[in-house]
């Protein structure tokens, strides 16, 4: 893993903020376009073609579920429900509560929190299942109260889905499963077939082509955010191990040869001693080309003066996941401003946040974190805003919004609050 001092690389470099470089714009145009001239024919057709998959429904059956839950060894769906009771409790502290305002004669002033009716969620299939990606966005779905969640996830080439896919999504309270990935997955969600049944939002994380078709039917329905590559940045300290950073930047760089693992320290032994280990380690796991791809591609060693030099960079690199590793790091959590979710001390590796502490793993990625927050139940409501007022209550203010109307130059907005005192003379 290649060391630099903070001064030897500009910004952008840090980490790859933008596309893969191909644009797949056009082919997910024209698999939307089909997917919405055709419905389920050319549902098949896709799968079949993108998959290798060729199927008799779309549909995953009750029996297939059942059958899932025997599969899945028994110690491993204990952990899929205790992971998921974790993430319920989390998410359980976000829910939002309507409000009534009555402050003053007459007048009554009000939010309602509505869950969305229906919402899709996409899990990733190909070259890793994800069953961790069902319980993140289903169950805060499901805490909102939404009446219907409907998950779509690639088959394998015999037409099944992965057993802890289907448990998870049991486990996790989705309503239906289809058997789709890909842009035309995404477009089924987003304006309905024979078989699949139109969503308010779209949720979760996908391939290129799952995210430009994200891009394009938002508005359409609502989206989550548009994902990229995953990232990592662990700040660590001289006092950290160096065997347990490596491996905490390798956890990311085995996702896909695109993801970026990134390490800031003021320590050069650390650093030099960290780059050794992942060069070892790499060796050792089962997914090093895709691992060793990505750190050559993306990953990197900084050096900074000190950590509140490595503090600063974060912000500015605004990364989807921060470990910092550091003597007392709550100490240090509040200068943190720009990152989608914070890991603290020396014994809390991104992984646990990926499967089990609680918090989300849906994250904003590419400096998105900026202005973007991890997936929480919050995506999955709408607030509703109502108003009253009472003929003696507008009577003090009609005159106000009158003249606040003609300033805009909207003289039908005034007539609406003149017209209630015209028999009175008044307007």
């Amino acid at each position: 893993m290649k060391i630099y001092r903070l001064s030897e690389i500009e910004e952008k470099d840090v980490f790859l903020r933008c596309d893969t470089g191909v644009d797949v714009s056009g082919p997910v145009r024209e698999m939307i376009a089909q997917v919405r001239e055709k419905g389920d024919s050319a549902l098949y057709a896709l799968t079949e073609r993108f998959d290798g998959a060729c199927l008799e429904t779309l549909a995953v059956a009750e029996q297939e579920i059942d059958d899932a839950m025997r599969a899945v060894e028994p110690e491993f769906l204990e952990i899929l429900r205790e992971a998921a009771g974790n993430i319920r409790r989390y998410h359980e502290k976000q829910k939002r509560e309507s409000f009534v305002m009555t402050e003053r004669e007459g007048v009554v002033l009000g939010q309602k929190i509505l869950p969305l009716e229906r919402v899709g969620i996409y899990v990733p299939g190909g070259t890793a299942a994800y069953p961790s990606s069902v319980l993140m966005n289903a169950v805060p779905a499901q805490i909102a109260g939404v009446k219907e969640i409907i998950m779509v996830t690639p088959p394998g080439r015999d037409g099944t889905v992965n057993p802890a896919i289907l448990a998870a999504a049991r486990i996790a309270g989705v309503t239906r499963i289809f058997k789709l990935g890909g842009a035309q997955a995404v477009a089924a969600l987003a304006y309905g077939t024979q078989s699949v049944p139109r969503v308010d939002k779209i949720v979760g994380p996908g391939n290129a082509y799952v995210a430009e078709a994200k891009k394009q039917v938002f508005g359409q329905v609502n989206i989550d955010m548009v994902a990229g590559p995953s990232e990592v940045l662990v700040l660590a300290d001289q006092n950290s191990n160096p065997a347990h950073v490596a491996a905490d930047l390798l956890s990311q760089a085995e996702h896909d040869t695109m993801a970026s693992a990134v390490l800031v320290t003021d320590s050069a032994e650390l650093a030099q001693k960290v780059s050794e280990e992942v060069e070892r380690q790499l060796e050792t796991l089962e997914r090093r080309e895709i691992a060793r791809a990505s750190v050559e591609a993306n990953g990197k060693i900084i050096l900074v003066d000190d950590m509140h030099e490595a503090i600063a960079v974060s912000n500015r690199i605004a990364p989807e996941h921060l470990e910092l590793c550091m003597d007392d790091p709550f100490a240090w959590l509040g200068l943190v401003q720009n990152a989608g979710s914070v890991f603290l001390g020396r014994y809390n590796p991104e992984p646990m946040g990926d499967y089990f502490s609680g918090p989300n793993h849906t994250l904003p990625t590419m400096g998105t974190a900026r202005f973007y927050s991890p997936l929480s139940v919050d995506d999955f409501i709408k607030k509703m805003q109502f108003s009253y007022y009472t003929r003696e209550a507008l009577k003090q203010d009609w005159k106000k919004v009158s003249r606040f109307a003609r300033k805009e130059g909207l003289t039908a907005h005034a007539r609406a609050v003149e017209i209630r005192f015209e028999e009175e003379g008044q307007a």
